[in-house]
């Protein structure tokens, strides 16, 4: 599996994660969060920042199951995985990347993509490798 490759500016949103917290940047001059990071705020051109937890809920913003998968190590798992695109609701000009599964350390294959829905509510749970990963709220 495809595993982050942090720069400066993202590493702390994968050091929370590897502690499962939800984290995102925000800018201390204008409290706006921005995602992905970077060092200056494009509404009001900050550079200051700091990283603040949220919720962990969102919606299903839209999602794909890949046919075939794109990558190699992802064969095993097709056609039952997917990809979703998550809004955060507490940050709703966010939106993050992700597989929705079972559970914590469950497979990305673990859940039908029949049951995947536009809008659908999600919340964040991580599993032993730090990934932020989506389960459905109403299964």
């Amino acid at each position: 599996m495809l595993e982050p490759v942090p720069d400066d500016d993202g590493a702390p949103f994968w050091e929370f994660a590897a502690r499962g917290e939800l984290r995102v940047q925000t800018c201390t001059g204008c409290a706006a969060p921005r995602f992905p990071p970077r060092p200056c705020c494009p509404h009001c051109q900050s550079f200051g920042s700091e990283w603040r937890p949220v919720s962990g809920r969102g919606r299903i913003w839209s999602y794909v199951v890949p046919h075939p998968p794109l990558l190699p190590a992802y064969a095993a798992h097709a056609p039952r995985y997917n990809v979703v695109v998550v809004e955060l609701a507490d940050a709703p000009r966010i939106r993050l990347v992700g597989n929705v599964v079972a559970g914590p350390g469950a497979p990305i294959d673990s859940v039908d993509p029949a049951r995947l829905r536009i809008g659908a509510p999600v919340r964040a749970v991580f599993g032993d490798d730090g990934l932020p990963r989506w389960v459905l709220e109403r299964p």
